[in-house]
């Protein structure tokens, strides 16, 4: 009686996978390859397999090319190799390997716009790489003068909204990889400035704010990023006030402090936050230690840091605080800033908390500056010089594209 070969080429097995260009992302890698011409006799679905050299760490596919491979480290060299299983779990020879390929973070790109330099609103945007210290380079410019905006963004796209001027009931958006002038991307729900903003990797939200007549807002909209539209309406914060500040998970996004009194005397701790896939009203999560508004704040994936701010109608301050975003409660004592500093703005990647610090002094004073000071999320601690922005100016907007909720 003959006995069945288990060999390729019109066996059992199937054949060799030609192994085509590996690509590296973060953290992970694709991999290309053709199928071999003979898959098994009687195979059905076939598995690809791509293994990692070094770690032998994998990634399958049953409706062929591309595989990707996850959990790989940033900054490692890999070669992969492609086999092919039929459902019988006959596995052929491996593919030749590929061409080498090292994973890396994104690059993690924050854009400041707008601001005020005494009493002129502006329409300036810088960028930094907020993984390497330096200074800011000229991006290009609103589509109009505008200060007390925020921002949000995806890993490719930042959106600005609001300003303290009825007029300025819009959005723009730019795209973070490249150098320009921001585009109109629509129109506003309630037409208001110092707000707060958060954002997933889809949405983008913002909440709270004041109008030009300083009545305070409580409402929440949201925008989907990728899109353009108008701002839709997502539900309420616990509490309405202005100058409060933000940050996001990928699910959940969080607004802190703030004031709820035009002459300035309303300063609180409410921290609230949302489902950001949802729609819906706030819900308390904590507390800031020290009442503040005009405070900056961003964050990674985890933690949220809040810098600065004005304490009273007379006083500002250096005092950091975080907050663990997955979880509920009460903030927590990070470091203090170079200064006492209000109406700046941060931006954050997976790594780094970056400040552009506003100003420096309060009351009827408005010394505004152009330093950059910046912090290492994952510790605590005081914060160090980063650089200086193209043109010195508080109330400006940032926007980043590794922020903690795109991670």
């Amino acid at each position: 009686m003959p006995i069945l070969g288990t060999l390729a080429g019109g066996g059992l097995a199937p054949g060799a996978p030609t192994i085509g260009t590996a690509t590296a992302g973060n953290a992970q890698a694709t991999v290309a390859f053709t199928a071999p011409s003979w898959v098994g006799k009687g195979s059905g679905t076939v598995t690809y397999t791509a293994t990692s050299s070094p770690g032998g760490i994998t990634g399958t596919s049953t409706s062929g090319s591309p595989i990707t491979v996850t959990g790989l480290s940033n900054g490692t060299s890999y070669t992969f190799t492609v086999k092919a299983t039929t459902s019988y779990g006959i596995t052929g020879p491996a593919s030749a390997a590929s061409n080498s390929v090292s994973p890396a973070a994104p690059s993690s790109r924050g854009v400041y716009a707008g601001g005020n330099t005494t009493f002129t609103k502006q329409t300036t945007m810088d960028y930094i790489n907020i993984d390497s210290t330096g200074n800011a380079t000229s991006f290009g410019a609103l589509t109009v003068a505008r200060d007390s905006i925020y921002g949000f963004g995806s890993s490719t796209r930042g959106i600005y909204c609001g300003s303290t001027s009825t007029s300025d009931d819009l959005y723009d958006y730019i795209t973070f990889a490249t150098t320009g002038n921001a585009t109109f991307f629509g129109d506003m729900v309630t037409t208001t400035g110092a707000r707060g903003s958060c954002n997933s990797s889809t949405r983008g939200l913002t909440g709270g704010g004041i109008y030009s007549n300083e009545a305070r807002e409580i409402g929440i909209e949201y925008v989907t990023i990728a899109s353009t539209g108008n701002g839709t309406s997502f539900g309420n914060l616990t509490q309405g006030r202005y100058w409060l500040s933000s940050g996001s998970s990928s699910t959940r996004g969080i607004w802190t402090g703030g004031n709820f009194n035009a002459s300035g005397a309303g300063v609180v701790t409410t921290t609230d936050y949302v489902t950001i896939a949802s729609t819906g009203n706030a819900t308390s999560f904590g507390s800031l230690a020290t009442a503040t508004d005009g405070q900056a704040g961003a964050s990674n994936s985890t933690r949220f840091i809040i810098g600065g701010g004005q304490v009273a109608s007379t006083a500002l301050t250096a005092r950091m605080e975080y907050f663990t975003i997955a979880t509920t409660g009460n903030a927590s004592s990070f470091g203090n800033l170079d200064a006492g500093h209000r109406y700046g703005s941060a931006v954050a990647s997976a790594t780094y908390w970056v400040m552009a610090t506003g100003l420096d002094t309060q009351g009827g004073t408005y010394n505004f500056t152009d330093n950059m000071v910046y912090v290492t999320i994952a510790t605590t601690g005081n914060s160090s010089f980063f650089g200086d922005l193209t043109q010195g100016r508080w109330a400006v907007g940032g926007a980043s594209s590794n922020n903690g909720g795109v991670q």
